[in-house]
């Protein structure tokens, strides 16, 4: 569909810099432009790239001073990259959407399918799961027995999720992802042997909820390993049994939380951090990557290392570290002196 820049100005609730009838169709980055499509800037390192782009409209913030003439239709709003979103999720809404059950799919005859419901070929639907209305379930996804899965949730492609599950509304699992896999439970005898710790719980997602490509979350123990409402997880992480992530948290590749762990809301978590089981991170807290959380954090902040501290002590440390080499030269020296 095509769209001029006055539409998308009203949409977007901004304003139109240049011709407010010019249309694009799709989308490019700015520095990958053509006439007929729609680019944003909101990173200042691609300032430049505005005044050659070939794009008919660039998205911009609207305190964005032009130092040079742009051919360009600007479109001003309060945050470009947000308005961004809001027309990617308009034109993902518009493209065609799959429904139905394919004759290869193996859907178990106690299972509940809402309307306009699409499950792909040679998926598996276990007994008494409930797949509600515009779910999507795509090929060689396997969803064990008495599982839910909310309305307009989407399930990728060779996905795996144990029984008793329970997926809220609008989550998207990517694939590759394993829900509800037995907890990392084993309990050594006098000869030292693990014994294995049945691991009767499930894992519950809640609305919203969207996990990366081979991640894994682990059913708990007993009760529930929780993802709540609004959480993104990126490719590759691991979610231990019981652990509680809150609402609207972010969490980065190959990141990892152990067991029982509890991990605040609005939290944001870097790639490979590493968080030890059995602590608490507070609400609003910020781990860089890399940080290794070894025990309960008491403020919300910043922090980094491992183990983890105040990302000011950690910069601060860090400065100093440099220079330890030089300062061991300097002792080294002084020692020589004295003794002489």
């Amino acid at each position: 569909m095509e769209f001029t820049a006055k539409q998308l100005a009203d949409l977007l609730k901004g304003a139109v810099d240049g011709d407010e009838n010019v249309k694009v169709s799709d989308f490019a980055k700015i520095e990958e432009g053509a006439p007929g499509k729609l680019s944003f800037l909101s990173n200042k390192k691609y300032t430049h790239y505005i005044y050659t782009t070939e794009s008919s409209i660039v998205l911009v913030d609207e305190d964005f001073v032009a130092e040079q003439p742009i051919k360009a239709t600007l479109i001003r709003v309060k945050n470009a990259y947000e308005a961004l979103a809001t027309l990617l999720k308009l034109a993902a809404d518009l493209m065609p959407r799959k429904t139905g059950i394919h004759h290869s799919a193996i859907v178990s005859p106690s299972a509940k399918i809402g309307d306009l419901v699409y499950i792909g070929a040679y998926a598996v639907i276990g007994d008494k799961c409930v797949i509600s209305d515009g779910a999507m379930v795509y090929p060689h996804t396997c969803i064990g027995d008495n599982v839910t899965v909310g309305e307009s949730s989407r399930i990728y492609s060779n996905v795996s999720i144990y029984d008793n599950c329970v997926i809220g509304q609008r989550c998207v699992i990517h694939s590759g992802v394993v829900i509800g896999a037995d907890g990392f439970g084993f309990a050594p005898d006098a000869e030292g042997h693990y014994n294995k710790i049945p691991q009767m719980g499930n894992v519950i997602l809640e609305d919203d909820v969207e996990i990366g490509a081979n991640t894994t979350i682990d059913c708990a123990t007993m009760g529930s390993t929780i993802v709540k409402r609004g959480t993104k997880i990126d490719n590759l992480c691991q979610i231990a049994h019981n652990v509680v992530i809150g609402q609207d948290t972010a969490m980065a590749a190959q990141s990892g939380v152990a067991g029982s762990a509890k991990i605040g809301s609005r939290c944001v978590l870097a790639g490979q951090v590493g968080v030890v089981g059995h602590i608490t991170v507070p609400d609003g807290t910020i781990l860089a990557a890399q940080t290794g959380v070894s025990g309960n954090i008491r403020r919300p902040g910043a922090y980094c290392g491992s183990p983890a501290q105040p990302i000011e002590d950690f910069r601060r440390n860090a400065v100093i570290g440099k220079r330890l080499s030089d300062m061991y030269d300097r002792l080294m020296e002084l020692e020589k002196k004295m003794k002489q």
